[in-house]
């Protein structure tokens, strides 16, 4: 069973670590960090969170001309981290260069290359929105599986979508992660994302690993609503 990535959407780091201290016993999940915490903070906040022993993903969503993405995707490599993001509609010259940054910079500081992982439709996207404002004609669906085989056949090594774009998905992925955000246990308020599923819909859908924010970070006890949610999970 794939992992449970906990979104760690905090706007303070001591808030952060109030929320990680409920982890420092058994196991440690995979966190994610994004561009709030990251520009805040910088590349130290990285190495304070690997001391405790996470696991991080950090999710930048680069897109860019491909020179500049190489280049700082090189620089997010020698971090450590095990998983980066870019964004699919950047095309396969870039996300190829974000791969051969990602390896060069791993090489440079010895350390593992992390997974690049290519974002395709954020789950906050409509199809409406994607009609009336991307101008975009085709479904959502559509749209997704074209960026997927894209990101495929591009060589990253997975993608980031809704559970929902991949019930009906055609192909074969051999090695390849669909990463699953927009979940919600059920009970839990959808929030500003549009296309949402519970972790055993996900399960079913394809998803190989998922993404939980604010019902654990949000939650009063968030290690039993963490636990809660990988029973569900890995059923």
């Amino acid at each position: 069973m794939g992992d449970i990535i906990i979104a760690l959407d905090f706007s303070e780091k001591q808030k952060m670590q109030n929320f990680l201290n409920n982890f420092q016993v058994g196991k440690k999940p995979v966190v994610k960090i994004g561009m709030e915490l990251f520009y805040q903070y910088g590349p130290a906040l990285i190495k304070e969170v690997q001391r405790q022993g996470f696991k991080i993903f950090l999710d930048l969503k680069l897109n860019d001309i491909p020179n500049t993405v190489e280049r700082g995707m090189f620089q997010i490599a020698k971090l450590g981290v095990q998983y980066t993001t870019v964004h699919a509609l950047g095309g396969t010259e870039m996300m190829q260069a974000a791969i051969r940054g990602a390896q060069k910079g791993a090489t440079s500081a010895n350390v593992n290359r992390p997974l690049v992982l290519a974002v395709t439709e954020l789950t906050s996207i409509s199809e409406k929105v994607m009609h009336d404002e991307q101008n975009i004609d085709i479904s959502m669906r559509e749209q997704v599986e074209s960026l997927i085989n894209l990101s495929y056949k591009a060589g990253t090594d997975g993608v980031i979508c809704s559970a929902l774009d991949l019930k009906e998905l055609d192909g074969n992925f051999k090695n390849f992660k669909f990463i699953t955000p927009g979940i919600r246990p059920l009970g839990f308020e959808k929030s500003d994302q549009k296309r949402v599923v519970t972790p055993t819909e996900a399960r079913q859908f394809g998803s190989t690993d998922i993404v939980v924010g604010r019902p654990i970070t949000r939650s009063n006890n968030p290690l039993k609503t963490y636990q809660q949610i990988f029973k569900e999970w890995s059923k």
